[in-house]
């Protein structure tokens, strides 16, 4: 079927699935490693986590096989912060591409989230290796994994249609999100769980959109830590960031196009 013949969806789609190839194959094709990059850092960074706090201070933290534990969270943790962070370059990157084409223009931060999520999928079989090699059992809750990817995926689109076009109006607003990442990670439940936090915290902690989907991710190993009330919220506020993200985009497209 020739493009003029397709539907708007259709179209959009084929552009989408183009662009995301370009992404990941610009992004590996000068690489030696190539798909091991992508769940290198993740890896290292489990690593430290783990040597820290079960050989170094050797606290409870989490459960066990605590490298599981770990990895559960910080492979889609790995995913959100690389989409939200390229979202700040996203329209000052690909400025003379995005003004040159009549392309719909949430297809710019769409296809970061599709290629890092298709990375954050190529990295699941090393999380399944070191259950096996652990001995953690796989539990009912695996039949969860594409609710998590769903929530997150509209938390990420609502997040990253928000952030691409403020940074271009407000260049700060990059190193912003950065410093707002950084203090997220420590601020949701990767390296700890949520039942390690004091009482009175627990209800603050359901408000952060990643504690329910890592409740998602872990019930694949750890059923006991999903709570479907903080999944709920979790799934509530993505949705009411995705229509936030919406209306910003679209308030600002104009804007933005004149800006670039």
């Amino acid at each position: 079927m020739r493009p003029e013949q397709r539907t708007s969806f259709a179209r959009y789609r084929h552009s989408l699935w183009l662009l995301t190839q370009r992404d990941l194959r610009v992004r590996y094709s000068t690489s030696l490693l190539g798909y091991f990059w992508s769940i290198l850092d993740p890896l290292v960074m489990a690593g430290i986590y783990w040597f820290v706090f079960t050989q170094v201070f050797n606290r409870g933290a989490g459960h066990e096989p605590y490298i599981i534990f770990l990895l559960s969270a910080l492979l889609p943790w790995m995913w959100f912060n690389g989409t939200i962070s390229d979202c700040t370059r996203a329209f000052l990157r690909e400025a003379k591409l995005i003004r040159s084409t009549r392309i719909p223009r949430t297809i710019w931060v769409n296809r970061l989230v599709l290629s890092k999520g298709i990375e954050f999928l190529a990295s699941v079989p090393v999380l399944l290796f070191f259950a096996i090699v652990s001995g953690a059992p796989i539990t009912a809750g695996a039949f969860l994994f594409p609710l998590a990817i769903l929530i997150q995926t509209v938390l990420t689109a609502g997040i990253g249609l928000m952030v691409a076009p403020l940074v271009v109006f407000f260049r700060d607003l990059e190193r912003a999100v950065k410093l707002v990442l950084r203090f997220l990670f420590y601020a949701s439940p990767i390296i700890y769980s949520t039942t390690d936090l004091p009482s009175q915290l627990h209800f603050w902690a359901a408000f952060n959109p990643l504690s329910g989907i890592f409740s998602l991710y872990r019930a694949a190993f750890f059923p006991g830590d999903l709570d479907w009330l903080t999944v709920g919220i979790s799934a509530g506020m993505s949705l009411a960031m995705l229509g936030l993200g919406i209306l910003v985009f679209k308030r600002t497209e104009r804007a933005v196009l004149k800006e670039i």
